[in-house]
Formats: C-alpha cells, structure tokens, sequence
C-alpha cells in the first residue's frame, strides 16, 4: 500500500534537513523563507531488523523493505489559508498526503533566523494550526451550502450530507479539529471526499538542534509535551542536523556515532516507527529465494486483503494462506524446518494477518 507523509511547518526549522536526513536526496535547505516551493518526494526504507534476521536465514537475491513517501512542503506562514506566501499551493500538497510530520523549531541559532524573530512552539504551532483550519472551513463552506441547496428539493442524502457538513464546520468555528469527531462509515465515506487538513492524523517533530539539555529547550519541550498529550497526537524529539550528518556517514561509521552521542539507534528510526503507529499499520514478510520482502497493511486486515497488497489477482483469486509467525521462522531456521515442526498454519478467508507473520498464498484466477 502506498503510504505518504507530509513534513509541514514554519520556514527555517528544519524541513529540508529532515527530508535530506530521511532520503538523502540533498535537496536545498538555505537559511531563507521559500527555499522549498515544489515539493520534494523521496521514497523512505522503513527500518526493520526482522527483515535482515529473514534474509540472513532464507539468503535471497535481493531484500525489499516496506517504504514510507516523505514530502518535503514549503514553509506556510500566518494567511497561508487566504493565498499568502503562495499558501494555496502548499496546502494543495498537504491535502494529498496520508499523514502530517509538523516540524515544530526548539532550538536556538544566530544564523538560522526564525520568521517570527522569537522561538516560541506554542505560537508556531498556533499558526500552522490556524491556517490548516481555516483552509477547512472554506472546503466546508462551500460544500455545506451545495448540500443545503440541493436538500431544498427534498433530496434525503443532501440533507444527511449538509448535518455532517454543519457539525464539521461547529467543530472548526470552535477551535477543534475534524478528526476529534467521530463518524458513522457512510459519514466517514462524506468526510473522505472532502480531503480536509484537520481530519488528518498528525505527529509532532521537535527540532531539538544538536544540545537538548539547555535549560531553555528541555523548558520548551516540557511545554511541548503537555500541549501534544491534550491533543493525543505523538511527540518524537530529533536534531535534524544531527540525523542528516549521520546519513551522510558511510554506514560501517554510522555506529560509532551513534555510540559518542550516547544513541541506541537514529531518531528517523523512532520517527518511522511513529508514523506506522499514528496510521495504526502493520508489517507482514514474504520470504522465498527470489527476495525476502516487507509489507505495509492496515490492522485487522484479512488475508485476501493482505494478497491484494501484493497484486489485485491474489485477492481476487485468494484460495488460502500458508502462515508462520516470525519467532517461529526465526526459531526453526527455515520454512521447511516450520512446516516438519508443525509451525506453519493454513488460513482461510477470515484470517486477520499479524505483525510479522510470514505468509504465501494460495491463489488461482
């Protein structure tokens, strides 16, 4: 399944180091507002060692990770929502993603200027906030009044379209956002459509520069914490130069720095984990001598559903699935070690496929 994730915020605190950080792309990142205008797409690995501890078993011809889109959008400013600083444009792309990383500024720097010439989190997040919800209420505005007209005439679906229109657009006039709300499945189908910048789940990435322990950031961070707890939204702190120096590292030097800052892994690691936790998605392997593979499936998914990640044919002609949890794999050596040890299970339509389940079906069209 395709997964994108849009990396918003204020000019100048850090998108563009992380988007460079996350693909290497070395994309432009200047000390300037607008040095982003097109958005820039890379295509991220998730990191997964359960995917090497496959290979190193099974010893395919090439290993496949599961990925993530990043796209690295323009800075917004206070009136993006009314075209300011070409903010038309730069919500356009945001309403195309799955997903918000907002990039929120907690560090300090005498040559990084900040556009509001104070670093504030709070106010910042206020302001992209702000924008994203005021873009909403136009997108709700104009559909609440075309299913008001059209109810006129005694049309049932109008009627039903413009109550949810009208209760989304209470939700925005008051401050909240549109995924706090919750909706019936034909509703959410409504909402969908609208493609709206509030419905969408967000994480929150504080910029922290390269010395978190100032007295100054850990208070800016405190606060940050306690607004994202209200929110129930994620909160993953990373330096976005320390992340792009280590990817600029050739990886046989990666730990090594990693040890002298103290680390256990890169924070784009946690931030990738976070974002499979924010969209409540999974990992499940294929694994054979051809290529050992990682895919992205939503929780709960069935297994005919899981085929169709793969190719539409599979679930349409789904017969069953071949099944081994991955401790099993990783305990027996081999899938044909699981099968002699009883470990590997045939499931039918109504399986719901876990996390690092190793699976082949059975298809036939």
């Amino acid at each position: 399944m395709s997964l994108r994730a849009g990396i918003v915020g204020l000019p100048n605190v850090g998108k563009s180091t992380l988007y460079n950080a996350l693909t290497h792309a070395g994309v432009a990142a200047a000390n300037y507002p607008f040095c982003t205008i097109d958005p820039n797409i890379g295509i991220v690995p998730v990191p997964d060692p359960r995917l090497d501890a496959l290979a190193a078993l099974v010893h395919p011809e090439r290993i496949i990770p599961a990925t993530v889109e990043c796209v690295d959008i323009a800075g917004l400013v206070a009136g993006a929502s009314r075209g300011e600083g070409l903010g038309n444009q730069f919500l356009a792309h945001i309403r195309e993603t799955d997903a918000i990383i907002e990039v929120v500024r907690c560090f300090e720097s005498e040559t990084v200027v900040h556009v509001a010439g104070r670093i504030d989190p709070l106010s910042d997040i206020a302001v992209i906030e702000t924008e994203l919800a005021l873009a909403d209420l136009g997108t709700v505005e104009r559909a609440w009044a075309r299913a008001q007209s059209q109810a006129k005439s005694g049309n049932r679906e109008a009627q039903e379209r413009a109550a949810v229109f009208e209760r989304i657009h209470k939700q925005l006039d008051g401050g909240g956002w549109v995924r706090q709300l919750d909706f019936s499945v034909h509703e959410r189908a409504e909402v969908r459509s609208l493609q709206l910048l509030t419905d969408k789940p967000v994480l929150y990435l504080a910029n922290v520069g390269e010395d978190r322990t100032k007295p100054r950031i850990r208070a800016w961070m405190e606060t940050l914490e306690h607004h994202t707890r209200s929110q129930g939204a994620p909160l993953v702190a990373i330096s976005t130069q320390i992340e792009n120096e280590l990817a600029e590292l050739p990886p046989d030097e990666r730990g090594a720095f990693l040890a002298e800052l103290g680390y256990d892994e890169p924070g784009l690691n946690r931030l990738i984990r976070a974002i499979y936790e924010l969209l409540g998605l999974e990992t499940y392997f294929t694994a054979g001598p051809k290529e050992v593979r990682a895919w992205t499936l939503p929780r709960g998914t069935t297994a005919p559903r899981a085929a169709g990640v793969i190719h539409s044919d599979f679930e349409r002609g789904f017969i069953s699935a071949e099944v081994i949890a991955y401790e099993d794999f990783l305990s027996c050596g081999s899938e044909s070690a699981a099968r002699a040890a009883g470990k590997l299970r045939l499931e039918g339509r109504d399986y719901v496929v876990r996390d690092g389940d190793v699976v082949h079906f059975r298809f036939n069209i």
